[in-house]
């Protein structure tokens, strides 16, 4: 029976490897991406994270598995496929000498239906550089120029790695409404990023990679399970110890650690964890049961040999 969710999947991933000789960079990998979600893959580097996203760019070949993004095989798409894609790469590669105006036109009429030059440049917060020569400006600049060219041909789907690095912080947040409003028009987002904040202000769902292999997938309030979200009480105690209490119900741990110390501790706060948290427990986990792997391995080949 077909899961009435892949009858909307944007992209669809089942069993994905990528091999170099021993070395296995993706390790069956299965996930979908629904029309008009916004989706986050999360890894530390080296994880497997960039070999994934340009295999479905059909930029780089699988070893095995089973790949469809918008209805197509990346490794058969073809022009017609790759404009209903956008594309901002994790590194800036504009710096010609062409002005940020004039290489939105010219990008513009790769595009059937382009986004409005001037909106996109005013979008991205460029609108006093427009006639500025690439090549002269800054790193964060040329990164919002890649946006910029990633979102002009009004992509049905939008790769995004990294959007954001060199972005100040008043420019992510306007950058984040950008994204917002895109999801709105219905465009489905792929997006990567080291900032746990900002995949959780975007992102609908997201999966957690880490030495190749998916080791987690959810909504993003929910990623990591309902233990992994019990907030955190931590105090000093009389004595000037710093104590901690994991507990469902923090006020009422509050209520009686007050109590039983006659008034309010010091350097007492509740913590919620946050997605961050959550990830970062995740990726631990995950690495110290293959460190074990690896050890366990290890001493069964010296007992045989």
């Amino acid at each position: 029976m077909t899961n009435p969710n892949e009858t909307d999947s944007v992209v669809r991933v089942r069993g994905l490897e990528k091999r170099y000789g021993d070395l296995s960079a993706v390790d069956g990998v299965s996930f979908d991406i629904h029309r008009g979600e916004t989706f986050a893959l999360l890894g530390p580097n080296g994880a497997g994270k960039s070999t994934t996203i340009e295999i479905l760019e059909g930029y780089r070949t699988r070893t095995a598995g089973e790949v469809s993004v918008l209805g197509t095989d990346p490794a058969r798409g073809g022009l017609d496929w790759k404009a209903r894609l956008g594309i901002v790469l994790q590194s800036t590669g504009e710096t010609g000498n062409a002005t940020v105006l004039e290489q939105l036109r010219h990008f513009a009429a790769f595009y059937p239906r382009p986004r409005d030059v001037d909106e996109v440049i005013a979008a991205v917060g460029l609108e006093a550089k427009a006639k500025t020569r690439i090549s002269k400006l800054s790193g964060g600049q040329r990164r919002r120029v890649d946006v910029a060219l990633g979102i002009i041909g009004r992509p049905e789907l939008l790769f995004l790695d990294e959007p954001t690095t060199g972005f100040d912080p008043e420019s992510r947040r306007d950058f984040w409404t950008l994204i917002r409003q895109l999801k709105s028009e219905g465009t489905t987002i792929l997006l990567t990023t080291h900032y746990l904040d900002e995949a959780a202000q975007l992102s609908d769902r997201a999966g957690v990679i880490a030495g190749g292999r998916l080791i987690e997938i959810g909504a993003i309030g929910e990623i990591g399970g309902a233990d992994a979200r019990i907030p955190v009480v931590r105090w000093r105690d009389a004595s000037g110890a710093l104590r901690s209490e994991r507990s469902e119900h923090p006020a009422a741990t509050v209520a009686a650690i007050v109590a039983q110390q006659g008034g309010e501790p010091r350097e007492l706060e509740v913590i919620r964890p946050s997605l961050e948290d959550v990830y970062l427990e995740l990726v631990r986990t995950h690495d110290s049961a293959a460190a074990s792997e690896t050890t366990i391995d290890a001493d069964q080949t010296e007992v045989l040999s």
